[in-house]
């Protein structure tokens, strides 16, 4: 596997909050002394916008109350619909794709993760912001912390109300989302997610309710930082001080067939097996509880395992950690642990891997924890 970035390990995120106060405080005076000579230069960021579609371009349908169909405006539409933006940084739209966020896709992931990588190496942006759809979202920000190189802020944003709704909620999330892009406190974060005055990290963040604004949480440690109503920006910490690691996009416009199996009561081996005789590479296990399933469903994961499909538990409950060897013997089965990864990213960091050659399942769980 190549790596543009080593990792050094890193323990889990519970370091005291009052040793960041200071160098918060700090933070926030050097980036208003920095504010405000930019101002008085008349020098703003530059910032491009990536729009693929999603409920924050979505029209009003007539089919029913409340229904509309995504990606119906483009990005520079939704531009001109946000007052103040120009004020905040110079503006550039591309249209990468007019998708709804359940049809993303490989294709559309690789060419976001080349358009932002040219971007940066040849220096024609400061940041990146993302328009996308909300169910996909979380996975998007995740492949894209894993394959783009540098600190330059990316930032991805959706809505869950589309831009003709009576009180659309995808202007005020756009305008916060390049406030946070613009702002230099945001560089060496990986890629954020802005919605409902949240920032959040892409490892943790992910969708909670099937309709309401205030969906977007991360269970597991929480905003990296907040935009309040009066302008202003807080972030909780200060930023990582390591470089993260990336892998390389392999060649091609898709990557590996990783299937998700979702873990239930009475469940047999059938959707394993299925999977595995449609191609599968690896297999991501939803499992009960500590990513746990039935012996039926385990013994063909374990047989799977054997035959070198890559065998990664996670859980389908929403929070917590998968922890290796405790109900599962994951040494004797070969089996990977996702750690505090949801199904969905675990899906995502198996497929780079596999990509990347990485398949022997102590090189795998390496890759797993050393994302922390």
């Amino acid at each position: 596997m190549t790596k543009h970035a080593s990792r050094p390990a890193i323990h889990r995120r519970n370091r005291p909050l009052i040793l960041a106060v200071p160098l918060i405080a700090l933070a926030l005076w050097s980036w208003g002394i920095a504010t405000a000579q930019a101002a008085e230069s008349g020098s703003l960021p530059r910032i491009l916008v990536l729009a693929t579609g999603g409920t924050i371009a979505g029209q009003a349908d007539a089919r029913a109350t409340g229904a509309y169909k995504s990606g119906q405006i483009s990005g520079e539409q939704l531009m001109q619909s946000v007052p103040g933006l120009d004020k905040l940084a110079k503006l550039n739209a591309e249209q990468i794709s007019s998708i709804g966020s359940q049809d993303m896709n490989d294709k559309v992931w690789f060419a976001l993760a080349r358009r932002i990588q040219e971007a940066f190496d040849k220096n024609e942006a400061d940041a990146i912001v993302i328009t996308h759809g909300t169910d996909t979202l979380e996975e998007t920000a995740f492949f894209l912390d894993n394959v783009v190189r540098g600190d330059k802020p990316v930032v991805i944003v959706g809505s869950m109300r589309p831009a003709t709704a009576v009180s659309a909620d995808g202007p005020g999330n756009l305008y916060e989302a390049v406030q946070v892009a613009a702002d230099p406190r945001s560089r060496g974060r990986g890629v954020l997610a802005v919605l409902n005055d949240k920032i959040q990290g892409a490892r943790s963040v992910t969708k909670t309710n099937t309709t309401s604004i205030e969906t977007f949480s991360s269970a597991n440690d929480g905003p990296v930082g907040y935009v309040d109503t009066a302008g202003g920006i807080r972030f909780m910490a200060q930023a990582p001080g390591f470089k993260r690691a990336t892998y390389q996009l392999p060649a091609g416009e898709q990557l590996p067939r990783v299937a998700i199996i979702y873990s239930h009561a009475n469940m047999d081996a059938v959707p394993i097996e299925d999977a595995i005789a449609h191609g599968a590479k690896g297999i991501v296990l939803a499992g009960v509880g500590d990513g746990n399933t039935s012996k039926p469903a385990l013994d063909a994961l374990e047989a799977a395992a054997k035959k070198g499909v890559i065998v990664v538990r996670s859980t389908r409950v929403r929070s917590g950690f998968v922890t290796r060897n405790v109900e599962v013997d994951d040494d004797k089965n070969g089996f990977v642990v996702s750690e505090d990864l949801n199904p969905q990213k675990a899906r995502v960091l198996t497929q780079l891997l596999i990509a990347g050659g990485v398949t022997a399942p102590a090189e795998l769980q390496k890759a797993f924890t050393a994302t922390w």
